[in-house]
């Protein structure tokens, strides 16, 4: 892994000092939640006092692409239809949305960019459970995912002349972004979204995670070899912001863990159709005003 400079080091702990924290409520969520015998009242009476986050659970679970038989109207309710860590998800990623500005002086795509985050969380998720159950927790391998290009959004929101060269330089050549975000800053978005990641006082291993997805070198553990198969299956089906693109004959993840057969991974997945059409939902009640 590359080492960052003290110097750039110091400059990005301040740039990610200027990134908000999570509403309390979620920050509530995450804490209760860390206990497996967490009931479903106690996270039902967190959301219930946050009316910003009601609202929009209750907005997503209503919309048709998750089809539900009959017109949810309480936050109970959506725990019954569909569980307490979909919902602890949902809250999540509603709270983590909700920071992102629609809008960046760097031309960042934050829809695409929501889209390819939200799916890689699905399907790490699905992945854990298949291919990692006991060894890390599906709901963590979720949160991985949903956070693991979030530096990207550091970057844009307050480095966006720097990110804007990366973006045109990335364009331009053809290598991955994390390659000229390592060339024009000094960093790549990895060493930004870990760090952010720890303000937030996510676990040391979910952290570690968001810092070694694009490092072949890093040591076999079952969350990041989710997280890296969930984004290489992301980019192969090109959901959001793809980025880097896929390309044919990429070096299997973890072979011992998923074998060499991609596509028997993929379809190890399920109903790859119900988590995009899940992660659309979010995406769109996220960035509703």
């Amino acid at each position: 892994m590359t080492q960052t400079a003290p110097e750039i080091e110091r400059k990005l702990a301040i740039v990610v000092e200027r990134m908000p924290a999570f509403p309390k409520s979620v920050q509530k969520i995450l804490e209760i939640t860390k206990n497996i015998n967490c009931t479903p009242r106690e996270l039902v009476g967190i959301i219930e006092k946050d009316p910003v986050i009601t609202l929009k659970v209750l907005r997503v679970v209503n919309s048709a692409q998750l089809s539900l038989p009959n017109k949810i109207t309480s936050i109970n309710q959506s725990v019954v239809y569909l569980g307490v860590n979909t919902i602890k998800n949902l809250a999540l990623s509603i709270a983590a949305i909700g920071i992102l500005s629609s809008t960046n002086a760097a031309g960042f795509d934050i829809q695409r960019y929501l889209m390819h985050s939200l799916t890689t969380a699905a399907f790490a998720r699905q992945l854990c459970t298949v291919y990692a159950a006991g060894e890390a927790d599906p709901g963590d391998c979720y949160i991985a995912g949903l956070l693991h290009d979030f530096g990207k959004i550091v970057f844009a929101q307050f480095m966006p002349e720097q990110f804007r060269q990366v973006l045109a330089r990335s364009a331009e050549t053809r290598l991955p972004s994390h390659h000229a975000e390592q060339e024009l800053i000094g960093a790549d978005h990895t060493v930004v979204g870990a760090m952010l990641a720890d303000k937030w006082q996510f676990p040391p291993a979910l952290v570690d995670s968001i810092r070694s997805h694009h490092s072949p070198a890093a040591p076999a553990a079952a969350m990041n070899d989710c997280l890296r198969m969930a984004d290489l299956i992301s980019r192969q089906l090109g959901n959001g912001d793809t980025e880097p693109p896929y390309r044919e004959g990429e070096t299997p993840i973890n072979p011992e863990r998923f074998g060499t057969d991609l596509d028997r991974v993929v379809a190890a997945l399920g109903d790859r159709d119900k988590m995009i059409a899940e992660a659309l939902s979010f995406t769109q009640a996220g960035m509703s005003r």
